[in-house]
């Protein structure tokens, strides 16, 4: 099998289906320590750049406690990571989105049948309810947000009532790509994990496993370099323009403050209006850019408050141009602008 399978790219199956986890042990044993330890923070902030492993982290989190609803339990302790045997019922029915005590909130289709740019706060609410009723089988009730960067202001205040007040034998999973950007009494709420991004030959590896390609030459090399560490980023830009325009972007963000106009031009043809892949590459691109430095940040000074502000403006520009099929070139420019101005502080 290639990694590319006719006319698309082959997907590696979805987090809740995935019991593999690359390159992040040491994450994974501090919660384990926890939980047998009788220590078990409530809510749990994983964070790290988009694709890493945070959402596959957070179901093996959940699938553990759920089925090992006794920290205490020998199995428990002598457990050297989270994973479950294949065979497990837990792992089938988080699968098959089937288990009454995990609720995962993620974005959904709106009315016209696509996926909604946000999820939705009336979603985030069902916490409320979801936290307030007795677990369906007696241990613990988990909640996954999947992620927090694409809460609207009132789903992030639905989700802090939450975080304030938290019920017994609750537990709370948050991905975020960008943790500097939240809410501070969201990130002060929580024990965080940073996700760290794996290395070329990891992510190399780890894309191999997944889509059943050959480990070494051609796109594959290339993917994983230019992925930052990401086994889903590496996945999708294989094939196509999507490595092209990362490579792009990234030569130019890192010639910042300066920008060059006819860099521009030649990165606004490339994006045309039909290719998504390439259009993708290039906003997740900027966006990794920004949640760098985000986090590198402290959360303080004028220099990340133009960062913050660069963030939300691409973020509101990409939503106008796929809800509105605008043409891509202008918010070329109009980004890296803003880019150079966050760069200058």
């Amino acid at each position: 099998m290639s990694p590319r399978d006719g006319a698309g790219v082959v997907e590696p199956p979805p987090p809740r289906e995935t019991n593999v986890l690359y390159g992040h042990a040491e994450a994974e044993q501090a919660f384990l320590d926890a939980y047998r330890g009788g220590r078990l923070p409530h809510a749990w902030l994983l964070g790290g750049p988009r694709g890493i492993g945070k959402a596959t982290l957070a179901y093996r989190m959940a699938r553990f406690v759920l089925a090992h609803p006794d920290g205490t339990a020998p199995l428990v302790q002598e457990a050297t990571s989270l994973a479950l045997p294949p065979d497990n019922p837990t792992l089938r029915r988080i699968a098959a989105q089937a288990h009454s005590d995990l609720l995962v909130l993620e974005r959904t289709e709106g009315e016209n049948g696509k996926l909604r740019t946000q999820v939705a706060v009336d979603d985030v609410r069902r916490t409320v309810s979801f936290f307030g009723s007795t677990a369906g089988e007696g241990g613990w009730r988990v909640c996954i947000v999947d992620s927090a960067d694409e809460l609207n202001a009132a789903g992030a205040n639905a989700l802090l009532k939450i975080l304030e007040e938290p019920p017994q034998r609750a537990l709370l999973i948050v991905v975020s790509h960008a943790p500097g950007r939240l809410l501070p009494t969201i990130r002060s709420r929580c024990r965080r994990l940073v996700l760290r991004p794996l290395s070329a030959e990891g992510v190399a590896w780890a894309v191999s496993a997944a889509v059943g390609c050959e480990r070494s030459g051609g796109d594959l090399e290339r993917a994983a370099a230019a992925a930052d560490g990401s086994v889903a980023r590496a996945i999708e830009l294989m094939g196509g323009k999507a490595l092209d325009v990362r490579e792009q972007v990234g030569a130019m963000l890192a010639a910042l403050p300066a920008v060059d106009p006819r860099a521009l031009h030649a990165l606004g043809d490339a994006l045309g209006r039909s290719d998504e892949g390439a259009f993708a590459a290039f906003v997740d691109t900027v966006r990794d850019w920004l949640s760098a430095r985000l986090d590198a940040g402290g959360g303080q000074g004028a220099r990340l408050l133009h960062v913050a502000d660069a963030w939300e403006r691409l973020n509101r520009a990409a939503r106008e141009v796929e809800v509105f099929h605008l043409e891509r070139k202008p918010m070329v420019f109009n980004v890296f602008g803003w880019l150079a101005e966050a760069s200058r502080g």
